[in-house]
């Protein structure tokens, strides 16, 4: 039972001021709670969509998307940053071709979720990432559309990015173009809110009334999903009586949840587990060193930094010790700290390449939506990713090479996208067989235009001009200006104060 406020006739007091008194009556409160996974989802019909929470299959709807499975329902349309993995998460639903149509932003190290669209089995809108939890968190909102600066000149601006391939390979169905304006001298791409039939998340903790707590990085996209789905269903690992939760302390209030449930049996998978010893000793390649130790040269006191998954990623073993900086992931966590030790591994606290983490004092947690805010907004100081090739005016390109390679952009199009960020590309600077990765222009669809500050090879240091070009600054000290020109598929400039960088000892 629970009280309802109801308002009566208004009443005078002094000063001539109007008042309500309430009356209070009891009310029988809707029940939300179900008794299984199966029974919360055994009326989703064929043909949904579903909005499901998670990130890799740190904060996934596990016993719900099994359960999902086991109905005769299928050609789903699936809203979720990726796929899972082969045989967890909704890889399950894959794997079982209940699935129609992706909407994600990384197809990442799901075989079968790469194979299933270049083999034209499964229709994959790739968006991304920050572009995709705004366009959730706008359909929870009532937001029909924003504009958005990510992407702006590439494929998902432009249209042509396949979404649908011909078993032949040819393309059966390709995006649309967009719109795009100008604000301010800026170019910006209009995106549609997305919502869905469904939404199927995870939490923490609940309580009858569908109140919600996370736990560290699996918030991720589960809030924001929570509130985008017509019939949100919740799965938590402990359900409490109303009242039993501190209102302080709830993420996601109940109003957006309409059916509930515990949990049973929780794997806690990881997909790359990470652990550090006290006495590990760090065995990268000396021609990585030279890269992120002069790429980390970019980190000043107090900054806030984003670094991509792989290489640059490394940049955070040579940090100057008498600095600060605070680095962030784009799956919502800000004080990332070193691998843990074994016992302290944690299934809810990865960063962004779904490796286990921890976090510092200072730090803090929160969804994926307010993560991009921080990206978009200009927030971060510094990104370091890594690339398939760059332009010498800046041009970014690292997510995709057609019909051969689809790991999906993640967030890499959001984090090149602020003006206020720089954008450091921190790469070999050739591939394998000595093609060139520095061009006059990219042949590989676009991350961003426009958007490279300064390229970090194991030869030399560029830095980018969106108008003039490349101007060579640094230079190791094994090296040659004429070994960097052929090295470079285009032409660059000589800085008057060329450096030389020594060789890491």
């Amino acid at each position: 039972m629970t009280a309802i406020l109801r308002c009566c006739k208004p009443i005078s007091i002094a000063n001539g001021v109007i008042a309500r008194y309430l009356s209070i009556s009891s009310s029988r409160r809707v029940n939300k709670v179900y008794s299984s996974s199966l029974e919360a989802v055994s009326d989703i019909p064929s043909g949904s969509s579903l909005i499901v929470g998670g990130f890799g299959i740190c904060g996934i709807p596990e016993n719900l998307i099994i359960a999902l499975n086991e109905t005769g329902s299928k050609d789903f349309t699936i809203v979720s940053n990726n796929c899972g993995v082969v045989g967890w998460g909704s890889g399950i639903l894959l794997d079982n071709k209940k699935i129609k149509r992706m909407v994600s932003s990384y197809v990442g190290e799901n075989a079968e979720f790469e194979r299933q669209f270049l083999s034209g089995e499964l229709e994959v809108e790739l968006t991304p990432q920050g572009t995709l939890a705004e366009r959730i968190r706008a359909g929870g909102a009532g937001i029909p559309a924003f504009f958005t600066p990510t992407a702006y000149g590439t494929v998902i601006h432009k249209g042509g990015a396949p979404i649908k391939y011909n078993s032949d390979g040819s393309v059966a169905i390709e995006s649309e173009a967009k719109e795009s304006r100008e604000f301010n001298g800026r170019h910006y791409v209009m995106e549609k809110a997305i919502t869905g039939d469904f939404a199927l998340v995870k939490a923490w903790k609940g309580d009858k009334a569908g109140n919600l707590i996370f736990r560290k990085s699996a918030r991720n996209f589960n809030p924001a999903a929570a509130k985008a789905g017509k019939i949100t269903v919740a799965e938590v690992e402990e359900l409490v009586e109303i009242g039993e939760l501190d209102p302080d302390e709830i993420h996601l209030p109940g109003i957006y949840v309409q059916r509930i449930v515990v949990g049973k049996e929780y794997q806690r998978r990881i997909e790359f587990k990470t652990i550090r010893k006290d006495d590990d000793e760090l065995n990268i390649p000396e021609k990585h060193q030279r890269i992120v130790m002069r790429a980390a040269q970019e980190f000043k006191d107090g900054m806030y930094i984003n670094l991509g998954i792989g290489l640059p990623m490394l940049c955070s073993n040579y940090l100057d010790p008498n600095i600060t900086v605070n680095l962030q992931s784009e799956n919502g966590l800000l004080g990332l700290g070193p691998f843990p030790h074994k016992e302290d591994l944690d299934a809810d606290l990865i960063n962004a390449g779904k490796q286990t983490v921890t976090i510092l004092p200072g730090g803090s947690y929160f969804g994926s939506d307010e993560s991009f805010a921080m990206i978009r907004g200009g927030h971060i100081d510094v990104t370091v990713l890594g690339a398939m090739q760059v332009s010498q005016f800046g041009d970014l390109a690292n997510w995709m090479i057609p019909k051969k390679l689809v790991k999906g952009m993640g967030g890499a199009m959001d984090l090149v996208s602020s003006s206020g960020t720089k954008v450091v590309v921190a790469m070999e600077h050739v591939v394998k067989s000595g093609a060139h990765k520095i061009l006059n222009e990219c042949s590989l669809p676009l991350t961003g235009k426009s958007v490279v500050d300064m390229i970090v090879t194991e030869k030399c240091v560029f830095n980018v001009c969106p108008n003039n070009g490349l101007t060579l600054s640094e230079i190791y000290e094994d090296q040659t200006i004429e070994d960097i020109q052929k090295a470079t598929g285009c032409s660059f400039k000589v800085a008057e104060n060329l450096k030389t960088l020594p060789i890491p000892q």
